[in-house]
Parts: C-alpha cells; sequence; structure tokens
C-alpha cells in the first residue's frame, strides 16, 4: 500500500505540474487547501475520497483516470491479488479496480466496500453525465442523487447519469457494491 501511495502523490504532483498550476490555484480550483495539497504531493498523508473527488473535478476527469497511471499496465486478466486498492480509512472506506485498468477501454468496474455508519458525500461529478451503473452485493446502502434518495438492499441496481452532488450513506451494516463505470 506505502508504494501505490507514493506513485499517487507523485502522479498529483506530476498532474498540476503539467498544468501549470501553481498549488494555490489548485487549491482553489479544488476547493482542497493549500497545506493539504501539499502534504498529498510529499506522501505525508494519502487523499481521502472527498480530496480525490475534488481532485478529479478541478482536472475534468474521473476518479479512475486520475489514479489509473498510478496503477499497473494493462493486463487483460488481472488477479484478484494484483488489483489496485485504495483506502480511506478515515471514512472507512475501501475501492478496488476489478476490471484490468485500461485508459483505452471506455467501461470499468470497481468494487466498493463502505463501512456501517458511514456518508461519502461528493459536491458533484468529475465528469458530467458520467453514466454509472451500481449493483449491490452485500448489506444496504442510500444513495442520493441531487434531492433523489434510493435505499438499496443486496441485489439491486441503480442506473444512472450523474450531473450533480451525490451521497453514499450506510446504516447499521455495511456495505460492499460494484460500480460499473462507463
Amino acid at each position: 500500500m506505502a508504494k501505490l501511495n507514493e506513485r499517487l502523490a507523485d502522479r498529483l504532483k506530476q498532474l498540476r505540474l503539467e498544468r501549470g498550476l501553481p498549488l494555490q490555484e489548485l487549491a482553489d480550483l479544488s476547493g482542497v487547501s493549500r497545506s493539504t495539497l501539499s502534504r498529498i504531493e510529499n506522501g505525508d498523508v494519502s487523499p481521502t475520497a472527498d480530496t480525490l473527488s475534488a481532485l478529479s473535478a478541478a482536472y475534468h476527469m474521473t476518479i479512475s483516470q486520475l489514479l489509473a497511471p498510478v496503477e499497473v499496465p494493462f493486463q487483460p486478466l488481472v488477479r484478484h491479488g494484483e488489483q489496485s486498492e485504495w483506502q480511506d480509512p478515515e471514512n472507512g472506506f475501501a475501492r478496488r479496480v476489478v476490471s484490468p485498468p485500461s485508459g483505452g477501454l471506455s467501461a470499468e468496474v470497481i468494487r466498493c466496500t463502505l463501512e456501517p455508519y458511514q456518508i461519502i458525500a461528493y459536491a458533484g461529478p468529475s465528469r458530467p453525465g458520467h453514466e454509472h451503473h451500481l449493483v449491490m452485493l452485500e448489506g444496504a446502502l442510500t444513495v442520493t442523487l441531487g434531492d433523489e434518495m434510493h435505499p438499496l438492499q443486496a441485489g439491486d441496481c441503480l442506473r444512472y447519469q450523474l450531473y450533480g452532488p451525490s451521497r453514499f450513506q450506510t446504516g447499521v451494516d455495511p456495505a460492499t457494491y460494484l460500480m460499473v463505470l462507463v
């Protein structure tokens, strides 16, 4: 996990420098403080899910596109032990890229777990209109898209295009679900 965090820190710094953005300008664009951005780029802390969402929106990229160069090169088969996993312990969230990563292919499958009594809220999509298919595997999850709440149980599937804020909330049980991003 330490190597992944180091590669992520390098990736985020490289991306900012390639775009010619000073830390303060990226802070203004993303809403993430300059000191937090600096600590992330120096590898002192790992970004939270909220921070990655804010950065991906500032760069007009999906979180997966932001993380893709950090993950292993494309292979048509990726065994479970080789799949890239990112964790946000602060929010009880884990994200595993199940499908082989590839910048050239459009769809990807991500397995997510969210611990009990957690809320992850995103101010907006990184790419307006991005199509999501959420398939509940275990537990219960309430997904709020704008003002519309969708309580989900194991076996349920929610398909949507994301244009505004979204929120993922668990209750007494953890939630495990697949996100298919198209």
